[in-house]
């Protein structure tokens, strides 16, 4: 708790006034330790202000009172200042996200497709759409655990079609704000905005290493990618690729930029002309071994002259049982924007990018991301973000201390398999979090309640179920 407020404290900028700071670390606190839906009342009522003036609250959220922008710039300025090692890249992440609501009249809602829904039918959900931006924090270099660190959360609404009636003019502009408004082009901006501010803050030198899904991986993204900037992302298993142009010859025109056509990733794949490397990397708790085809120096008509490598995964095998039969998974098809990229370095860099899946379903599940009750643009856009912020300001504080555990700590529950170096989930650190605003609070010996649950674990009761209810409480 302690190191939490420490960095919130370094957040300051972000707020006109100290008050208004000061209200902001009191609604985190209160975010944190809610046992109910995390709205913006449901944060004042678990700090204890439901008795005072909860318009004040509410007024953090519009006009400037509060930069989201500023407030992830301290979280991405500590990542960059006190976590990576000298000259390390800056290895981030992006995806968007849909927030279910039901309100019509709120800012930024539209009918959208539903990603959950089955693929032989498309549903759709009404609902607001985010685009996050995660930054890998590695505990060692070379394959390792990585944790996602959320530095970016923009709201991306869709333009509200025009009726037939309307005038031309409005239909024209309505167009040119559809391009804007599109999942690739804010992306593209995104991915900029990002760029030009670790340039601000000490990362000018580093390159910036991101990685996404096929929605990205266009021509929108590749073809204005800014300097010191690689992106790596997946395509299809049937798209067209190209060698380097032969620029021995030269004839009359202009120069060529494509060369012969090579076959698909998924004929590369089934070759025989193609060798297969091994490569080591991080994934699901452990180091694997990885079976890759490597492709360098090819070209996409949808990266222009920019040239690439292209990766091919060859399909993991697993048992769901020991004795059940050999099953696989399907084969993964990347591209990279750097021919020159370590492909050990790249394969964990991409494998790193399921960390921001996870960012996002504790956002939601968690802490209740898109639960608050507002309707208006200032509000519906820096409320998600602002729990999101609270969220990376969390995952950080846990990273700082997590060499300096004690006895004093919660014993995880007794279904919890026992592994060596087991990564704490979201759910233990704001268990954690709540247990120590309790301590100070209600002058809890909190030691004493630790050490009996530790005695209890082999016994059928518990001394104390009341505070077992509040300590350890599954969101």
């Amino acid at each position: 708790m302690m190191e939490f407020d420490t960095l919130f404290g370094q957040a300051n900028k972000a707020f006109k006034q100290s008050r208004t700071a000061k209200r902001a670390l009191e609604l985190s606190h209160g975010l944190l330790n809610c046992m109910g839906r995390r709205t913006i009342t449901g944060m004042i009522t678990a700090n204890g202000q439901q008795f005072k003036d909860w318009t004040a609250a509410y007024r953090l959220f519009q006009g400037s009172t509060m930069n989201v922008n500023e407030l992830f710039s301290t979280i991405r300025k500590e990542l960059i200042t006190n976590h990576l090692t000298d000259r390390q890249p800056v290895y981030a992440h992006m995806d968007d996200t849909n927030i279910r609501k039901r309100g019509k009249k709120i800012a930024g809602t539209s009918w959208m497709r539903d990603p959950l829904g089955p693929p032989f039918h498309t549903n759709f959900i009404w609902g607001q759409r985010f685009i996050q931006l995660s930054m890998s924090l590695p505990e060692k270099p070379g394959p390792s655990r990585s944790r996602a660190i959320p530095i970016d959360f923009h709201h991306c609404p869709s333009v509200k079609k025009p009726t037939k009636t309307d005038d031309p003019s409005v239909w024209i502009e309505y167009r040119e704000k559809q391009k804007k408004s599109k999942l690739s082009k804010v992306g593209s901006d995104r991915i900029a905005f990002l760029r030009q501010n670790l340039d601000l803050e000490g990362a000018k030198n580093r390159p910036l290493i991101i990685s996404v899904d096929g929605s990205y991986t266009n021509e929108t993204v590749i073809k204005n990618l800014p300097e010191n900037t690689t992106l790596i992302g997946r395509i299809r298993k049937d798209c067209c690729l190209y060698q380097l142009p032969d620029t021995s010859q030269k004839g009359i025109g202009r120069n060529r930029v494509y060369g012969e056509q090579i076959p698909t990733p998924e004929h590369i794949r089934q070759s025989e002309d193609y060798p297969w490397i091994e490569v080591e990397a991080w994934a699901a708790g452990r180091t694997h071994p990885f079976n890759v085809k490597v492709v360098r120096d090819l070209r996409w008509r949808k990266s222009g002259d920019r040239n690439l490598q292209l990766i091919i995964i060859r399909p993991l095998g697993y048992r769901l049982t020991k004795k059940s039969k050999m099953l696989y998974r399907q084969p993964a098809y990347l591209i990279c924007t750097d021919p020159d990229l370590n492909i050990n370095e790249l394969l964990q860099a991409y494998l790193w990018r399921w960390e921001i899946e996870v960012n996002i379903r504790d956002e939601k599940t968690l802490l209740g991301s898109g639960e608050a009750q507002v309707r208006k643009t200032g509000p519906v856009e820096k409320v998600p973000a602002f729990i999101t912020a609270v969220y990376a300001i969390l995952l950080i504080a846990a990273h700082k201390v997590q060499t300096l555990q004690t006895n004093a700590e919660l014993p995880r529950a007794k279904w919890y398999k026992r592994k060596p170096f087991a990564r704490e989930s979201t759910t233990d650190l704001i268990n954690k979090f709540r247990s120590q605003i309790w301590v100070k609070n209600m002058n809890i010996n909190f030691s004493h309640f630790v050490n009996l649950q530790h005695q209890m674990q082999s016994r059928r009761n518990s001394l104390n179920p009341t505070m077992s209810a509040v300590f350890y409480m599954r969101n």
